[in-house]
C-alpha cells in the first residue's frame, strides 16, 4: 500500500486561515553622520543583533494551483540595540555601553506565494511581498530623552522568503524563513542627544523564522 495522502480536499479551497508563531533576529542598518568624525567622546557606534518574538494570523486566497496571495498581520516584540565605545568613562566607569531600543510592532504584510507541485504530503514554496509597520513603542516625540536614540513610528519595505508545507490529517505545518528590510529612515535625529547625533540614517533589518499552522 502507498502512503496515505492527507487533506486532499484542501487543494480545492478558494481561501483558508491560520496562525503564525515566530522568532526573529533583528538589527538596525545605520549610516554614521559626519558629526561622528568630529566627536571626541564616542569612538565606536554600531548596531548589534537582538532577538524578538512574533504572533499573528493569516488569510490565504488561491489565485491558481501555483500562485496564492496571503495577508499576515502580526504583533512583534523585539529589541534592536546599539553599541557604543566611549573615549572617556561614564559615571559608572564604563567605556562600553549598549543602548536598548525596544519595539512593539504591528506589522501588515501582503505576500505573493509561488508553490511547487505537491509531493505526497510535502511541498515547497517561495514568497515575495511588501509590509507596513507601526511601532507602538516609538519614542520619536519623547520630550525627556537625554539618553535616547529616537525611532519613528512608521516603516515599510519588501520581504522575501522560502517555506515548506507538511500535510497532516487535520492541519498543515509550514516552517518558513524570511528576510524583511525597511526602506524608511527611522531615525528622528536630535543634535542635542549625544547617542543620537552620531547617526544619520537608521533602517530596519530582520531575519524571521516562523511556523504557520493552517487548516
Amino acid at each position: 500500500m502507498g502512503r496515505e495522502i492527507y487533506m486532499q480536499d484542501h487543494e480545492a479551497k478558494p481561501y483558508y486561515f491560520g496562525i503564525t508563531l515566530g522568532a526573529s533576529s533583528a538589527r538596525f542598518q545605520a549610516d554614521l553622520h559626519p558629526r561622528f568624525l568630529s566627536t571626541d567622546s564616542i569612538m565606536v557606534a554600531e548596531p548589534i543583533n537582538s532577538g524578538g518574538l512574533t504572533l499573528g494570523l493569516h488569510a490565504t486566497a488561491r489565485l491558481s494551483n501555483r500562485f496564492l496571495v496571503r495577508f499576515n498581520p502580526q504583533l512583534m516584540f523585539m529589541e534592536r540595540n546599539l553599541f557604543y565605545k566611549l573615549r572617556y568613562p561614564e559615571l559608572d566607569d564604563k567605556t562600553e555601553i549598549t543602548k536598548k531600543v525596544e519595539s512593539i510592532i504591528i506589522s501588515f504584510p501582503f505576500q505573493l506565494k509561488f508553490q511547487s507541485d505537491r509531493i505526497g504530503n510535502f511541498r515547497v514554496y517561495t514568497l515575495a511581498g511588501f509590509k507596513a509597520d507601526i511601532d507602538m513603542a516609538s519614542n520619536a516625540r519623547a520630550r525627556k530623552a537625554e539618553e535616547l536614540v529616537k525611532i519613528r513610528k512608521y516603516d515599510f519595505g519588501p520581504e522575501f522568503g522560502i517555506g515548506f508545507s507538511f500535510y497532516f490529517p487535520s492541519f498543515i505545518f509550514s516552517p518558513e524563513i524570511k528576510i524583511s528590510n525597511g526602506i524608511k529612515n527611522l531615525h528622528e535625529r536630535d543634535v542635542n542627544l549625544k547617542y543620537s547625533s552620531v547617526f544619520d540614517r537608521i533602517q530596519s533589518r530582520m531575519i524571521m523564522f516562523t511556523i504557520h499552522l493552517e487548516g
